[in-house]
């Protein structure tokens, strides 16, 4: 009984290929064998194994090239921004931070911003360095008392020698 399993086996394979061969003919297809079909489904098999990565390198590559996109923008920002302060100071801002947060109401034109909020800035024409934070001499410096009073009694129109 075991053997005519095998035999109705090996009657039903050769039947299914006959089968496919038929199928192939009527549907324009070459008529291929049971080795050569093995042969066609292992090169369709690694063929599509090769395009799966190719995809995978693609999705990997758009993966970097929008992180580096995200970077050159990230990047140019940082440049701009320092640009803009670099401009500020040199137009004598006393306070950058500041005159970043009114910058866009003046289209982003540092001597509009100067024209129009001018105690932002600070005036290079007429500063002169101050003595002490007060814009006083500092308190340990040392000074010629006797030189000061005669200079005002010289003033005054006072005599040295008058002494009342």
């Amino acid at each position: 009984m075991a053997s005519d399993n095998h035999g109705d086996k090996t009657q039903k394979e050769a039947q299914a290929q006959k089968d496919i061969r038929q199928q192939q003919a009527t549907q324009g297809q070459p008529q291929v064998s049971g080795t050569d079909w093995e042969k066609a489904v292992a090169e369709r098999d690694e063929k599509i194994a090769s395009l799966e990565a190719q995809v995978a390198e693609a999705a990997r590559n758009d993966e970097t090239a929008e992180r580096l996109r995200g970077e050159i923008a990230e990047l140019k920002a940082q440049g701009e921004s320092d640009r803009i302060d670099f401009k500020l100071q040199l137009a004598g801002v006393r306070n950058v931070k500041a005159a970043r947060a009114v910058l866009a109401d003046h289209g982003g034109d540092v001597d509009a911003l100067k024209a129009a909020q001018p105690l932002l800035f600070a005036d290079t024409r007429t500063s002169k360095p101050q003595g002490g934070k007060t814009g006083l001499p500092n308190v340990g410096t040392s000074s010629n008392e006797g030189k000061t009073m005669k200079r005002w009694r010289k003033l005054a129109g006072l005599d040295d020698t008058d002494e009342s």
